[in-house]
């Protein structure tokens, strides 16, 4: 219920910023939000994204500078070619079914474990956007995790933020998360 709510609002406010721009920009297809400057990483096809992808923080286009702040539903779908991605600090939500069928994909890249913990995964259990639950391996900082520990800075995890993520010897939890989302480890 509550990711229904999730998606319903981003929707709207996708509506009430003003209509989506898509444009490309160093290979990846992005729309861009005018009125609330984010950029949201876009499908351009079937097997579009090859290799190595790293999703910068921010993009600037005609000289705006927008925030990437989201991966539209099954944005990596179906490009069995992506070996890597990097997920920016700056993500906020990743779409439904967003890597399905990417089964190349071999590892995750982020640079800030909280942020991580953050992000809204919309979607359940399979179909949520987690690249995690193809690749299976997350790196912090170029590192493979295998024993987390999650940063004291940290209050909430979130949903299915490391479904598939097989490859953890052991979890530490402090006391200042107060809440898990459905699914965080499974």
């Amino acid at each position: 219920m509550k990711k229904q709510f999730l998606l319903i609002a981003t929707m709207l406010l996708s509506m009430v910023a003003g209509a989506a721009n898509e444009v490309e920009i160093d290979g990846i297809y992005y729309n861009l939000v005018s009125k609330i400057k984010e950029a949201e990483v876009a499908n351009n096809g079937s097997g579009y994204y090859k290799g190595n992808v790293v999703i910068p923080a921010s993009v600037t286009y005609n000289g705006v500078e927008y925030s990437v702040t989201s991966i539209e539903r099954g944005a990596f779908a179906a490009c069995p070619a992506l070996t890597s991605i990097t997920i920016p600090n700056s993500m906020k939500s990743i779409g439904e079914d967003a890597f399905q069928e990417a089964y190349g994909l071999t590892s995750v890249h982020i640079s800030d474990l909280a942020a991580w913990c953050k992000i809204v995964y919309i979607g359940d259990g399979r179909d949520c956007g987690n690249p995690l639950l193809v690749a299976h391996h997350l790196f912090l900082n170029g590192e493979e995790i295998k024993d987390l520990v999650i940063p004291n800075s940290v209050t909430s995890i979130g949903g299915y933020a490391f479904a598939g993520c097989h490859d953890l010897t052991s979890v530490t939890i402090p006391n200042s998360v107060i809440s898990i989302g459905d699914g965080a480890f499974i």
